[in-house]
């Protein structure tokens, strides 16, 4: 299985988002990103992000990191 991670950490709105996106796009489908960010509007962007352009599998934090675990889309 393809698994990657992006640390988009101290990056703000929209930027974790669009890193995401751009990493997503060299992945096959099923493949999984985790991304790391620390910008409090994150899990509103990426749940959003994810109604269309992926799986969000998880969204835990870890020492104030919040980590996406999101599937590309089949």
């Amino acid at each position: 299985m393809d698994e990657r991670q992006l640390d988009a950490r101290d990056l703000v709105c929209p930027l974790p988002v669009l890193k995401a996106r751009k990493a997503l796009q060299d992945m096959p489908p099923g493949a999984v990103l985790e991304v790391l960010a620390t910008d409090p509007a994150a899990p509103i962007d990426f749940a959003v992000f994810c109604e269309t352009n992926g799986h969000l599998l998880s969204t835990t934090t870890v020492d104030e990191v919040i980590v996406f675990r999101i599937e590309k889309a089949r």
